[in-house]
């Protein structure tokens, strides 16, 4: 059977010689360091970086306020993971912060800010109309990193707190420094958490009775706690040692077919919110088309004949 597949495959694709390999692979890397150095879109409140070939790097970027979001936040994190989820040269993404912690959470001077414009209106209704559409922009901001096609690692050190916890929610792959804990912490300012963590916590821990106790506390919630429940998957010593394995594990997935990758955490994403039929008549719909792609016939091959790993296209 096997000899029949790879016989197969050699009808589709001619082997690839060493030296056009190394070729290709260098010219696909100065490609995308290219990129890094020269289209690396500027924001005013991350910081985007590509610590390796498309692996991107996003920083929270305001130590001064301990990366606080604020209203230009909310709107830069929407238009960087969306424009990331389209970018050829991304395949993954390292969620990380700058300064002393990761995330104060929401940016009460802004929500104080929001309050004076809510305040022009009397009636309930204006209020409740004014006040929806900005709930569900910030909803969206947070919802762009389980949407975007591109593996997301949130690498978490000091406090992750609020706001912070529906962010990192939405990742597909968390890990964390020891010195790491988190806050559900919107009980605490006489508010319910409505950006993501009350939706997608509980399906990440599996304990709706841990759920409900760090909501209804809002108590801190340490980083071993976390590992030993699974809302991080990885606890490393500190930040240098974090930001260096989730580097690491990002550009493992970049080597792999961009097109399994991206299919897998859309299958993953779909399936968590529907029934197994559903999520296997989904996949199966994906596949008819996907198993065609000249990905999955130069990983066969490169595993039947034991060459070199394939090189993929850009996707």
């Amino acid at each position: 059977m096997k000899i029949i597949l790879v016989l197969c495959i050699f009808m589709y694709i001619k082997p690839v010689e060493p030296n056009t390999h190394l070729i290709y692979l260098y010219l696909q890397t100065a490609s995308a360091l290219r990129y890094s150095t020269e289209m690396i879109p500027v924001y005013k409140t991350l910081a985007v970086s590509v610590p390796k070939p498309f692996v991107y790097m996003v920083k929270l970027n305001r130590p001064e306020k301990l990366n606080a979001i604020n209203p230009i936040m909310w709107k830069e994190f929407k238009e960087c993971f969306d424009g990331l989820s389209l970018n050829p040269d991304c395949r993954v993404i390292v969620l990380s912060a700058a300064g002393k912690m990761f995330c104060a959470g929401i940016d009460l001077q802004g929500m104080m800010e929001m309050g004076q414009n809510l305040a022009k209106y009397e009636d309930i209704a204006r209020r409740c109309k004014f006040l929806e559409p900005k709930i569900k922009d910030y909803q969206e901001s947070f919802t762009a990193i389980e949407k975007c096609s591109k593996p997301v690692i949130a690498a978490v050190h000091g406090a992750c707190i609020g706001a912070g916890v529906d962010m990192i929610s939405a990742a597909d792959i968390r890990y964390a420094s020891s010195n790491a804990y988190f806050q559900i912490k919107e009980i605490d300012i006489g508010m319910v958490a409505d950006v993501g963590t009350l939706q997608r916590f509980p399906k990440i821990v599996g304990s709706d009775s841990l759920v409900r106790e760090l909501v209804y506390t809002a108590r801190k919630y340490p980083a071993t706690e976390a590992l030993k429940s699974g809302f991080i998957s990885l606890m490393l010593d500190n930040e240098e040692s974090l930001l260096n394995k989730s580097i690491e594990i990002a550009e493992n997935i970049a080597s792999k077919s961009p097109v399994a990758v991206q299919g897998s955490k859309m299958s993953m994403v779909y399936s968590r919110d529907h029934s197994v039929q559903e999520g296997l008549d989904h996949i199966a719909m994906h596949n008819k088309a996907m198993l065609q792609s000249e990905d999955f016939l130069n990983a066969v091959m490169a595993q039947a004949v034991k060459g070199d790993p394939p090189i993929f296209s850009k996707l």
